[in-house]
């Protein structure tokens, strides 16, 4: 019985999919199953930021990463599910981010809903995805970010400043452009 409804949770878990909190009424021609965030980028005034919680957890290499760690960096967090097509529009672009920020941006995926590592774990792979990522398949660790994440806003990235403050957030895709002006502004 325990299992039945854990599967029925997960499925229904898939079907709500990739969204941005919008209407799923909404028609999206080739894209059942899921509402995609529109891009929508937020950007907060120093004097406005809200701290991110605290984030701890294990890596898809399991390896422990605590973003407290990190203070003194700007960090970039990306929430995403190997099942997500616009995380995988999105790769390319965090992956190119990542690389010509070099060591002084960190990057850290959180992903959530894959209930196996295994398909996260190739994700990674096919990308070439080149900083860690929090595996968090219940949800738990994103539910931490109540009011700055919505739980079924898949993707979303947010870009925490050196104080551990949220400088800035996109809500779906997210561009290597975007992301190279939300650090500038974090910095």
């Amino acid at each position: 019985m325990f299992r039945r409804t854990s599967l029925v949770v997960a499925g229904l878990l898939l079907v709500a999919g990739c969204s941005s909190g919008q209407q799923s009424a909404q028609n999206r021609q080739g894209q059942a199953g899921f509402v995609s965030g529109n891009g929508n980028v937020s950007t907060f005034a120093a004097a406005d930021r809200k701290p991110a919680p605290e984030l701890t957890g294990k890596t898809l290499d399991d390896k422990t990463w605590t973003l407290s760690d990190h203070k003194g960096k700007v960090v970039v967090l990306n929430v995403w599910g190997s099942w997500c097509p616009p995380c995988r529009k999105e790769a390319a672009d965090l992956v190119a981010a990542s690389k010509e920020l070099g060591p002084s941006v960190q990057f850290v995926g959180l992903n959530t809903r894959d209930l196996d590592p295994a398909p996260a774990k190739k994700f990674v792979q096919e990308f070439g995805v080149p900083f860690p990522s929090i595996y968090d398949p219940n949800g738990k660790a994103l539910l931490r970010f109540r009011g700055q994440i919505s739980p079924k806003a898949i993707p979303t990235t947010l870009v925490i400043d050196k104080d551990g403050k949220v400088a800035g957030r996109v809500v779906g895709e997210v561009t290597k452009q975007t992301l190279l002006g939300m650090v500038k502004d974090a910095s």
